[in-house]
């Protein structure tokens, strides 16, 4: 195992606080470029055009194992970054007639082989009468002050055939503050639409962004002196989201969660070229994809800028294709700029073991990392010969959910984690910042550990369907001062007690994710606890895990 620090003396902490989060967005870009089976940060207003248009603007996608149905797969896509709670009159609606997709790949081919599509409508009675979207308390969806809202169609289609699973659902609507809708988690309860005989369900609505992180990186690496960290920039903030919730057979190769377990997601919106006219814009011609994302951070740190706005446009299947993106991915500019800056070496080039984490997932024939976690190459129907890496969000859905998750996922001892999907509560800018400084292949930057200050999301994640926290009512300027009160939830742990617990996870972690074991037990399993150092284990393993057990001096 590889030790690296940072600045001497009292600058350590100043450039484990704040590098980390610098890092953040560049491992998050890092890692979400490679085509990981994990769930990135986020991507708000990451390219030019889809900055002018938020509407269509991807923030997040999430995807895990639902801890409270364990043989559902739980989809979180959001659109719609920086809601602030008084922003009417006309708040924030999904655009309507346009396409909001959750993709899933589960043969590796980097083109979609289940696509869900919401499309929205919009029912408007506010006339010349009023400004207003109600004109009373609301609560119900059905309520007659309820002026404007929005129904949806959700489509399943896969190849040629398209079946309708939602018609005329009904989305929640914006939460316009406490006088308007006094009970906005029973407006919310309404809104689920359910199909197949109750086994799948959907909710269209917003939410508090469960996103967290320091965004203040983009100041010169936090105010060019490492002392701007420790705000979650997203506190108080709400974006729209989009919640699938289907049976794990509905979405697995030949729906044989046994065999073929690992699937790759990623969100799109596609939009009709407008035709303006005075007061009023007119659909016309076909629907062009304008937004995309994965894992997350990819296109704002690892896409150069002339490439930002291409990129949302294309399909995963051609990521493979472009030179100058897969360069950017074996060949980091974080890390760079990092070395230049404060001194800490780079991982040479090229980096084999970020290609693996982002653009195949991570499996023992992928790669230097030799593990199987979540590559849709462990599927056993696959054809392997029609694989291409590609930038998706990879799960492995035969991983049970854990019942005390670890915000480091995978890196703190809980394979349920990230970089195996996404956790509403999984903390990817931290993690993210590791991997790009190698810890993949052993290499962990101890002055690093305290990442970006931020650990925990703003608001309180639910345990069960949606998950999301209701929406935030008051203003952002008085929620962050809250938070700023309240701090990031404590004090970040070093790095070597969180991974406290690794040691016992790795002993059975290739037996637990290879494809030909039988699949992991549904009930929910708590994280493995601390276990004594062996002084044997460390010398037994190599790369990710020997850099894991020589970490905690195993």
């Amino acid at each position: 195992m590889q030790y690296r620090t940072a600045l001497p003396g009292a600058r350590k902490r100043a450039w484990a606080l704040g590098l980390a989060s610098a890092l953040v967005a560049a491992l998050a870009v890092s890692a979400p470029g490679l085509r990981g089976g994990v769930a990135s940060a986020s991507s708000h207003r990451e390219a030019p055009l889809i900055a002018a248009d938020p509407q269509h603007d991807n923030t997040d996608l999430y995807a895990f194992v639902s801890p409270d149905k364990p043989d559902t797969v739980t989809f979180v896509a959001n659109w719609i970054p920086f809601e602030e709670p008084n922003g009417g009159p006309n708040f924030y609606p999904f655009a309507a007639g346009s396409h909001y997709d959750i993709s899933i790949d589960n043969r590796g081919r980097g083109m979609p082989d289940i696509t869900y599509r919401w499309t929205f409508s919009n029912q408007d009675n506010r006339g010349t009468g009023t400004f207003l979207n109600n004109n009373g308390p609301v609560t119900s969806l059905g309520d007659p002050h309820l002026l404007f809202k929005q129904t949806y169609t959700l489509q399943e289609i896969q190849g040629d055939q398209t079946t309708t699973l939602v018609s005329n659902g009904i989305a929640a609507p914006s939460d316009v503050g406490p006088a308007s809708m006094p009970d906005y988690a029973s407006l919310r309860s309404q809104a689920v639409s359910t199909f197949e005989g109750g086994q799948a369900r959907t909710l269209a609505g917003q939410a508090a962004d469960p996103f967290f992180l320091d965004l203040r990186v983009f100041d010169l690496l936090y105010g060019a002196n490492l002392k701007e960290t420790g705000h979650n920039t997203l506190a108080g903030f709400n974006v729209n989201t989009i919640v699938l919730q289907v049976p794990t057979s509905d979405v697995v190769l030949n729906g044989d969660r046994g065999r073929n377990p690992v699937i790759g997601i990623w969100s799109t919106t596609s939009k009709r070229t407008l035709k303006l006219t005075p007061g009023k814009a007119t659909p016309t011609g076909d629907f062009v994809q304008v937004s995309r994302l994965g894992s997350p951070l990819i296109n704002e740190v690892i896409v150069p800028a002339a490439l930002k706005d291409a990129f949302n446009a294309l399909p995963p299947s051609q990521d493979h294709t472009l030179a100058a993106l897969v360069d950017r991915v074996r060949n980091p500019e974080v890390p760079k700029l990092v070395q230049s800056i404060y001194g800490i070496p780079a991982p040479a080039a090229p980096r084999n073991d970020l290609a693996e984490i982002f653009l195949t997932g991570i499996c023992k024939t992928c790669g230097p990392i030799a593990a199987d976690l979540n590559s849709q190459k462990m599927n056993q129907d696959v054809d392997a010969a029609s694989f291409v890496p590609a930038e998706e969000l990879r799960l492995n859905t035969s991983i049970a959910p854990t019942a005390n998750p670890n915000r480091l996922g995978v890196l703190g001892g809980d394979a349920a984690g990230y970089p195996n999907g996404r956790r509403l509560n999984d903390d990817v800018v931290d993690i993210e910042v590791q991997a790009l400084e190698g810890a993949g292949v052993g290499q962990l930057v101890i002055a690093l550990a305290g990442g970006d200050g931020v650990d925990v999301p703003a608001n309180p994640i639910a345990s069960s369907f949606p998950y999301v926290a209701l929406p935030n009512t008051g203003p952002v300027n008085e929620a962050a001062t809250a938070a700023a009160a309240q701090g990031s939830g404590g004090q970040s742990p070093a790095l070597g007690p969180t991974l406290g617990g690794l040691g016992s996870a790795l002993a059975g972690l290739e037996h637990l994710l290879s494809p030909s074991a039988a699949p992991a037990s549904h009930a929910a399993t708590p994280s493995p606890g601390p276990v004594p150092s062996s002084p044997a284990a460390g010398h037994s393993s190599q790369g990710f895990l020997g850099g894991l057990l020589n970490l905690l001096g195993l």
